[in-house]
């Protein structure tokens, strides 16, 4: 976010200055330029390849597990718990190569769902939409998953911004019981569901919680309604702002066969919605222990 209100400062301080025709007309460029976020936007698989990303992985270090194969005459929606303060795990591991998503999945085109406002800030979406980032929005997942043929693995991180107020070390709460809409749009298109778990999300920031009702958490809830993501107040470990060195493990589970359905009923999404829950919990209990958690920790699912 940091990135975006710089992108936003920048085009605005432009404007009084001898160079503002530039913004006049990237503004200009803006306009017509507005739906190309939700028509698969402009990936420069250059921008996921910088030498930068290898320093970002090896800083935690970020591992990718695979257990099961993909067919990329398929598509799928990977759903990826937990959301944690930043999704460090998911942006690794499915917006960057360095982590080894294309050697393990041949054939398979990944793109990492993310706040669709952001796509709105000039200059910051353009690199967003370079590194093959995409709305979270219907019209942005429908694309992707209608027009662009097969071999599509579209990631949402199904808790969002209501998930990350949860994140704190020691603790595996994942927000799921009420959220269906990736379940029913993977029916509507015949995509197939993938849990992912990131093992170590909830380990690198110790946040500072508010109680419920307390005027702190009213504020966050408000933010987010308005905003669409939750501030959240944390501590890293270096000046206070760098994450904990904190293995993350991110484990891509075994796809669950999702027939289409044009129109799915209630009970066809709450089927396949339990089945999602239940592949995700046994993701999560198979592999916690060789992941660094304990025999004891427990996954709570809300």
């Amino acid at each position: 976010m940091s990135s975006g209100v710089t992108c936003m400062v920048l085009m605005v301080a432009l404007m009084f200055t001898s160079m503002w025709l530039l913004p006049t007309l990237y503004f200009i460029w803006l306009v017509i330029d507005w739906e190309t976020p939700e028509k698969g936007g402009r990936r420069k698989p250059s921008v996921r390849r910088w030498k930068v990303w290898e320093h970002y992985r090896d800083y935690f270090p970020i591992k990718l597990v695979k257990t099961a194969e993909l067919n990329p005459r398929k598509n799928y929606i990977l759903g990826c718990h937990p959301h944690g303060i930043m999704s460090i795990g998911a942006f690794g591991c499915f917006n960057i190569e360095c982590c080894g998503f294309s050697e393990a999945f041949p054939g398979m085109y990944v793109s990492l769902a993310i706040l669709a406002g952001l796509f709105r800030i000039p200059l910051f979406r353009d690199y967003l939409m370079a590194a093959g980032l995409c709305p979270v929005s219907k019209a942005s997942l429908s694309h992707l998953l209608s027009k662009s043929g097969t071999g599509n693995a579209v990631v949402i991180v199904i808790g969002g911004a209501a998930e990350s107020l949860a994140s704190h070390p020691g603790v595996q709460t994942v927000l799921v019981k009420q959220r269906k809409g990736f379940v029913r749009l993977a029916l509507e298109y015949g995509a197939d569901l993938v849990p992912v778990y990131s093992f170590g999300e909830t380990e690198l920031f110790q946040q500072v919680t508010f109680s419920e009702g307390s005027l702190g958490r009213r504020l966050q809830d408000l933010f987010k309604r308005i905003m669409g993501f939750a501030p959240c107040l944390f501590l890293g470990e270096r000046w206070a702002i760098l994450p904990s060195k904190t293995p993350i493990t991110t484990v891509v589970g075994s796809p669950i066969s999702v027939p289409q359905r044009i129109t799915p009923t209630e009970e066809e999404v709450d089927h396949y919605h339990k089945l999602y829950m239940d592949a995700l919990s046994n993701l999560f209990h198979e592999h916690k222990v060789s992941c660094g958690l304990s025999e004891s920790h427990k996954l709570c699912i809300i």
